[in-house]
C-alpha cells in the first residue's frame, strides 16, 4: 500500500462556490490532526497554550473546486479517522483546542447539533474514510443527518474493478424530508420535525438519535418491540405456526422432498387399497421447540443462540447477557446493554442484536444477520434509516452506526468502497448526474 494516494474531488453541483476540507489523523505524523491544503501541503493545526480555546486556524484550509464540472486533484497521506468536508457558498470554520493528540491542537468540527456553532446555517456534508497500510476505506454517512450537498463515492482498483456508490440525486433532501412528513402524519411521531429549516427551505435532516436538539423526542417508541422481544423469546416459549421457523434453502429442499415422498407412499396404498382409515383417537404428538433467537456473529464464536431467561429476565445469547435496550440505546447503538467491552464474543454479537432492533426484524425473523428484505417492515421501526436508504439512487448509505451489518455474501447496504489496491478515487459533490452502477463516470 502506498504512502499516499491522489484523489479526485468533482464539483457536481450547480454553483461555481464549493469548498472542500479535508482533515484528520495523520498516521505517519504521531496521529496529529492535519488539513491538507490546496498545494497539497500539510498543515498541523498549533496546540494553543493551556486555557486559550476556540482559536482561529493559522493557515486556511479550503480547497476550492470552480465551476460546476470542475475537477480538482489532491494527494492525502494515509489518514485515519479522515473526513472529507464539502460546503456550499460559504467556507466552514474549524477551530483549536489545547491538548489534541500527538503534540498538536485539538480540532473543533462543523456542529450540526449546536446552535451556537458557527457553521449552524451553513450547507455542507461531509464523507468519511481510513488509509493505512492494508487499504482504502471509504464511505458516505448519515448516521448524524442527510446533508442538502449529496456526495457519491468511485472507487477504481489496479486490477480494473470499480466499485461506485451513488448517493442521492440532488433533490434528494426535500424528498426525504417529504416522506417524514408523510410518516409523521400516519403515525402522529415527531419525524417531520427532524427536517432544519433555514430562510424557507430545508437545510438538512436530523437522525432521531438527535431528535432532542430540535424538539422531536422518541422517548418510549421503541419500549414496545423490546416487550414484544421479550415475550416471544421467553424462556418456554414454543415456536407457534403463527411464527414459522425461517429455514435456509437447503432445509426447504428438504423438507420439501420429505413431504413428496410421504405424499408418494400415501397414494400408492391408496392405490393397492391398504389405506386406512386415520385414527379418529389419535392426536400427533408435539414437538415444542423453545423459541431462540440466533445471531451469527460472522467470526470466531460462530453462530450463537438464546433466550429470555426466566430467573434473571435477560435475554442470553452465547452466555452473554443483555438487559432490555431503551430508545436511546437501541437509535445510538452504543449505550445500555450495547456497550462493548473486553468479550470479543459480546462485541460481535453487539452490532448484530443492534441491527436487528433498529431495522424491527428480531421478531419477524430468528436468524440473523437477515436479508434487507426483512428491514423497516414493522412498527415501531427507524423510519429515518427506510427514508434514506429509499432516497439514495443504489439504496446504499451509513443510516444507523451498525448499518454495515449484513449476512455472508448480502448485499452492502452502507454505501462504503474499499480495496488493498487503490488506483482511482473520486468524490463527487452536489448530485447533478448521479448513476447507479459499478462503472466509472
Amino acid at each position: 500500500m502506498p504512502a499516499s494516494l491522489t484523489i479526485q474531488l468533482v464539483n457536481n453541483s450547480t454553483t461555481p462556490n464549493i469548498s472542500a476540507f479535508i482533515t484528520g489523523l495523520a498516521m505517519q505524523h504521531s496521529m496529529r490532526r492535519v488539513f491538507v491544503l490546496p498545494s497539497g501541503e500539510l498543515y498541523f493545526p498549533e496546540n494553543p497554550p493551556a486555557g486559550q480555546i476556540l482559536q482561529p486556524l493559522t493557515q486556511n484550509p479550503a480547497i476550492p473546486l470552480g465551476a460546476p464540472g470542475n475537477k480538482v486533484t489532491v494527494t492525502i497521506p494515509q489518514i485515519a479517522g479522515g473526513r472529507i468536508w464539502f460546503s456550499a457558498e460559504k467556507p466552514l470554520v474549524f477551530l483549536r483546542n489545547p491538548g489534541g493528540p500527538g503534540g498538536g491542537a485539538a480540532l473543533v468540527e462543523p456542529s450540526v447539533l449546536n446552535p451556537t456553532d458557527l457553521n449552524a446555517a451553513t450547507d455542507f456534508c461531509f464523507m468519511e474514510f481510513t488509509l493505512n497500510n492494508d487499504q482504502l476505506f471509504a464511505n458516505i454517512s448519515y448516521v448524524d443527518f442527510v446533508p442538502r450537498l449529496p456526495v457519491a463515492l468511485t472507487l477504481r482498483t489496479k486490477g480494473g474493478q470499480v466499485q461506485h456508490v451513488s448517493g442521492m440525486a440532488p433533490d434528494g433532501l426535500e424528498r426525504a424530508a417529504q416522506k417524514l412528513k408523510e410518516q409523521a402524519h400516519k403515525d402522529g411521531r415527531p419525524w417531520d420535525k427532524l427536517a432544519v429549516v433555514k430562510d424557507g427551505r430545508t437545510l438538512r435532516v436530523l437522525s432521531p438519535t438527535h431528535g432532542n436538539a430540535v424538539g422531536a423526542s422518541f422517548d418510549g417508541y421503541y419500549e414496545p418491540l423490546v416487550e414484544e422481544v421479550w415475550n416471544k423469546y421467553a424462556e418456554g416459549q414454543s415456536i407457534s405456526a403463527s411464527a414459522p421457523v425461517h429455514h435456509d434453502e437447503g432445509e426447504k429442499k428438504k423438507q420439501h422432498r420429505l413431504s413428496s415422498l410421504l405424499s408418494g407412499l400415501l397414494k400408492s396404498k391408496a392405490a393397492n387399497g391398504n389405506a386406512q382409515e386415520p385414527d379418529q383417537h389419535h392426536h400427533p404428538q408435539h414437538h415444542h421447540q423453545q423459541c431462540m433467537l440466533s445471531i451469527n456473529t460472522q467470526a470466531a464464536p460462530g453462530v450463537v443462540s438464546g433466550c429470555v431467561e426466566a430467573k434473571s429476565g435477560h435475554l442470553v445469547i452465547g452466555g452473554e447477557a443483555f438487559k432490555k435496550p431503551t430508545t436511546a440505546d437501541i437509535l445510538g447503538c452504543n449505550s445500555g446493554p450495547f456497550t462493548t467491552g473486553p468479550s470479543p464474543k459480546r462485541n460481535a454479537i453487539i452490532p448484530r442484536l443492534a441491527a436487528a432492533f433498529q431495522r424491527s426484524c428480531i421478531t419477524s425473523v430468528m436468524e440473523h444477520p437477515s436479508l434487507p428484505e426483512t428491514f423497516y417492515r414493522c412498527d415501531p421501526t427507524n423510519h429515518y434509516c427506510r427514508v434514506v436508504h429509499e432516497c439514495n439512487l443504489d439504496g446504499k448509505g451509513y443510516a444507523f452506526a451498525y448499518d454495515d451489518v449484513q449476512p455472508d455474501g448480502g448485499d452492502d447496504q452502507s454505501g462504503k468502497v474499499n480495496a488493498g489496491d487503490p488506483e482511482v478515487f473520486i468524490v463527487a459533490v452536489g448530485g447533478q448526474g448521479a448513476y447507479v452502477g459499478d462503472r466509472m463516470p
